[in-house]
């Protein structure tokens, strides 16, 4: 598996959790990265994206405050941290390499998507 997302599990409102990308074959250091969530029964959603350089993030509107994503191109991760957990913020979360130095939150521009981790937030 090229992509790997890790992090995920339980916790409860309020907590945290730290989800990692890793990319096996190191070919994400030019391009921009991205989180996206899908819940049950639900379509995928943009959650954050970082610019290939770390120095451009974007993120939706129902994270904003409380998630912050982040990258360390040495060891080609890129991080999520997640914060202030909420009952909704429950999913699979994916990571997806861009084909751009920059990408936003159209999940057309990603070309290249991991396996998920579960997030579950209990109320």
């Amino acid at each position: 598996v090229q992509l790997q997302a890790s992090g995920g599990g339980l916790v409860q409102t309020g907590g945290s959790l730290r989800l990692s990308c890793a990319d096996s074959r190191r070919t994400f250091s030019n391009n921009a990265v991205g989180w996206f969530l899908q819940a049950p029964g639900k379509e995928r959603e943009f959650v954050a994206s970082i610019s290939w350089r770390g120095d451009r993030t974007s993120y939706a509107d129902s994270v904003k405050g409380r998630f912050t994503i982040s990258r360390d191109n040495a060891k080609n991760i890129v991080y999520l941290q997640m914060d202030s957990l909420k009952p909704e913020d429950t999913a699979v979360y994916h990571c997806a390499v861009a084909a751009r130095p920059y990408s936003g939150s159209d999940s057309a521009g990603y070309r290249l998507w991991g396996q998920g981790t579960l997030v579950t937030v209990s109320s």
